[in-house]
């Protein structure tokens, strides 16, 4: 039994981040079809992202300022310029044009374009030396071939369809309302590109942030009120009229709080728990389960199609993405047995080790 309780618990510490980030991933699915309930009733993006990322500092504050009282260090000036600019990378630039490129072009190549956030990270953190690669070892070349492998199945689901899967059953749920798009597929691009190059600097980013500050509630509150605050001047900027501003007890107020709550405060509580466990590059390469979450659950719940080119290139994306977790496995499982190894070595005794002719420290001590 005892065996036993020791090999779950192994388990489950071994894969406590892919379970997190699994379900993240999960949390992030259902926000697309609540928030795309919630923009066809009318509900301005906007004034959605800084309302939500409010809820989400009120809803973290008090968690952050007991729990990590002792633990949060103190904040200095180049600490708070580094949160205003992390803010600013991943609430007031990223969020806002990713919903703006919703107006030019289609959410499903927004979506698909989003996937690439992973290879685009995994690429800025090879250049910045954070990620080891060494394409003639095969853990080094799994992580570069996964990534491509993931790139290919996000282009095959976006430029190939191919014949529509008949439905099953009749939709469980109907969405109403309808949105307007603006064609302008130049406008629509750059501005998808920017947002993810954005996002990709701020997952980046928080690496070298939570090194100096590792209190991730206090730091996910933070980026929460200091994102909205960005976010409320530009959105008084291009939303003039203040009737926008207002919110009822609809499914708009149902979208900000789970918005808020779930994805701006706990999902991104975990993420940043995961960019320090295991990196940025991990973080995001599961990015692309949750467009095969949203195929998956408007297939079955809202009766859309579902098309042979979106489950060929979820395959894809899967396979590829099991390359890089077993490439960056084998490189996590070296650095920790390394670490561990000079912890070990350091805790003995200082006569347990001699030194050589050579001038090298032997230890004389099992």
């Amino acid at each position: 039994m005892a065996t036993s309780n020791s090999n779950i618990r192994s388990f489950y510490l071994r894969f406590k981040p892919h379970m997190f980030m699994i379900l993240s991933q999960i949390g992030w699915t259902l926000l697309y079809f609540i928030t795309e309930a919630s923009f066809n009733h009318g509900m301005n993006p906007y004034v959605y992202i800084t309302y939500r990322h409010v809820v989400a500092g009120v809803v973290m504050f008090p968690f952050a300022y007991f729990l990590e009282r002792k633990a949060r260090p103190k904040l200095t000036v180049a600490l708070i310029a580094e949160i205003f600019v992390l803010s600013l990378l991943g609430v007031g630039l990223a969020l806002n044009m990713y919903f703006a490129s919703l107006k030019y072009t289609s959410p499903t190549f927004v979506a698909s374009m989003i996937n690439t956030i992973a290879s685009l990270t995994f690429v800025i953190a090879v250049a910045l030396k954070m990620e080891v690669l060494d394409i003639w070892n095969p853990r080094g070349a799994a992580k570069v071939l996964g990534t491509l492998i993931s790139l290919g199945g996000v282009l095959a689901m976006t430029l190939y369809k191919g014949s529509v899967i008949k439905s099953i059953w009749n939709p469980l749920l109907h969405i109403q309302g309808s949105t307007t798009t603006n064609e302008n597929w130049l406008m629509g691009s750059i501005l998808t590109t920017a947002s993810c190059l954005s996002w990709s600097i701020w997952y980046i980013m928080q690496a070298f942030t939570l090194k100096r500050y590792p209190a991730l509630l206090s730091l996910t509150t933070w980026m929460s009120f200091v994102g909205a605050a960005q976010s409320a001047v530009f959105t008084a900027c291009v939303q003039r009229k203040p009737a926008a501003w207002a919110i009822g007890f609809n499914i708009d107020l149902l979208s900000t709080v789970y918005a808020g709550v779930v994805c701006s405060g706990l999902i991104v509580f975990l993420q940043l728990w995961c960019t320090e466990e295991k990196g940025p590059v991990f973080v995001t390469m599961f990015n692309p389960l949750s467009t095969i979450l949203v195929a998956l659950l408007a297939y079955f719940v809202l009766g859309e199609k579902l098309y042979v080119g979106s489950i060929l290139g979820a395959a894809i994306v899967i396979f590829g993405m099991y390359l890089l977790m077993w490439g960056k496995e084998e490189a996590q499982t070296n650095l920790a047995g390394i670490f561990r190894n000079y912890k070990d070595s350091r805790s003995l005794k200082p006569e347990a080790f001699t030194t050589t002719s050579e001038g090298r420290e032997e230890i004389t001590e099992p």
